[in-house]
């Protein structure tokens, strides 16, 4: 497969996946500033999602203030920003449209339909009136877009670097989210070389992260009992029958990776291979006696040299 059209086909899954990944953080984000809750601690919530995405810079650069209005309008629809998911969505039809031949027709309908209806939506007011919703149709034409590719594309060198780039971005959203999250909630709940015992959990906080990635179902058929955090964290990073975490990603990744091989690839797919067994034979209890934080950044570091790793060996390469 030419370079190019893998680098499209790439970027294509990655936006569309990071569209679906910034629309559940919003959602999460949204439905907590309406529990109970000190003004601070709601701004304090608005300014972790922008850590998130790596965006406090951009933001402060055009607003004084951290709102919610404010953030969910800059993350949202703000055409300046290149990680909104209006960016997102537009990217991923315009990658899509640039292999409109590697496609078959109902992915290329299915993208070019979302990006259509995504304007419609933001000129009818949808989101204003009811972000809620707005966001399950995100995440709603996202999980169609997989559904599409997986059940009408050939198996080949195509659909590998789709899946390739969808379970990298979700790995690194999902490491992103842990870490911004736990600082935020769990404070000093997690003790150095153990975990401290707490009577006061808030249940909706917590839960509301497992909703975020789709997990609360998950926890409560994996674990039948109260919501902890040391749990919440094993769930979305050991658990290889979780979808969204990051065991499950890594397994994917490596899969795929196997399948395109070539002969300057050996490398990268070492370093993934190495990834995912730390993965698989992790312990929570060892990664928290670590920092929590601590390893989540130099997961997300290693996830980083990947992508330059896969750019390198199989894409357009990387403007220096």
């Amino acid at each position: 497969m030419l370079s190019r059209t893998a680098d499209h086909l790439f970027w294509m899954a990655r936006y569309m996946e990071r569209a679906e990944n910034t629309a559940r953080m919003l959602d999460v984000n949204y439905q907590t500033s309406l529990l109970p809750q000190s003004l601070d601690m709601s701004e304090q919530g608005w300014r972790g999602l922008l850590s998130i995405s790596e965006l406090t810079g951009s933001y402060s650069q055009q607003y004084r203030e951290v709102t919610a209005a404010h953030v969910m309008d800059f993350m949202v629809r703000d055409e300046k920003n290149p990680s909104s998911i209006l960016s997102c969505v537009r990217a991923a039809r315009e990658n899509a449209r640039a292999v409109r031949g590697a496609l078959t027709t109902e992915v290329w309908e299915t993208q070019n339909q979302t990006w259509l209806e995504f304007n419609r939506l933001l000129l009818d007011g949808a989101f204003d009136r009811d972000p809620g919703t707005f966001f399950e149709w995100v995440k709603f034409r996202s999980h169609l877009s997989r559904g599409v590719t997986v059940g009408t594309m050939l198996q080949d060198e195509a659909l590998h670097f789709l899946r390739i780039g969808t379970f990298l971005e979700r790995a690194d959203n999902t490491a992103r989210l842990l870490d911004v999250k736990f600082h935020a909630l769990a404070g000093d709940y997690f003790g150095a070389g153990h975990v401290k015992e707490s009577q006061e959990v808030d249940f909706y906080h917590w839960s509301a992260i497992l909703r975020s990635v789709s997990g609360f179902e998950v926890y409560r058929k994996v674990y039948r009992n109260v919501i902890r955090p040391e749990r919440v964290a094993e769930l979305l990073i050991l658990r290889p029958d979780m979808p969204r975490s990051l065991a499950a990603c890594m397994n994917e990744v490596v899969a795929n990776l196997q399948l395109v091989a070539n002969q300057g690839s050996s490398e990268t797919l070492r370093r993934a291979g190495r990834l995912r067994s730390d993965l698989q034979y992790g312990r929570i209890d060892e990664i928290l006696a670590t920092g929590l934080h601590a390893y989540l950044t130099q997961f997300l570091d290693r996830v980083g040299d990947l992508g330059v790793g896969i750019s390198r060996d199989f894409l357009v390469p990387m403007a220096a």
